[in-house]
């Protein structure tokens, strides 16, 4: 099982119709740095989904990113 520490929930983007929530927190995994993580986690944070880990620098440069692209 791994151990993982949730320092910052920033914000929930979806809701599935099972009641689990894609959310964008900020957390470590297995005592390592922290990271931006974006997954599915049920309503307890006790079980999760498959996800993607961003660094802060890609964070960084994925905010850089999104600010110039246009929207469609």
């Amino acid at each position: 099982m791994d151990n993982y520490v949730i320092y910052r929930h920033i914000g929930a983007l979806s809701k599935s119709n099972n009641g689990w929530i894609k959310e964008l927190n900020f957390i470590s995994w297995n005592n390592r740095e922290p990271v931006y993580d974006i997954r599915t986690w049920n309503h307890d944070h006790t079980r999760y989904g498959k996800g993607i880990m961003i660094t802060p620098e890609q964070m960084r440069i994925l905010k850089e990113l999104l600010n110039e692209v246009e929207m469609f």
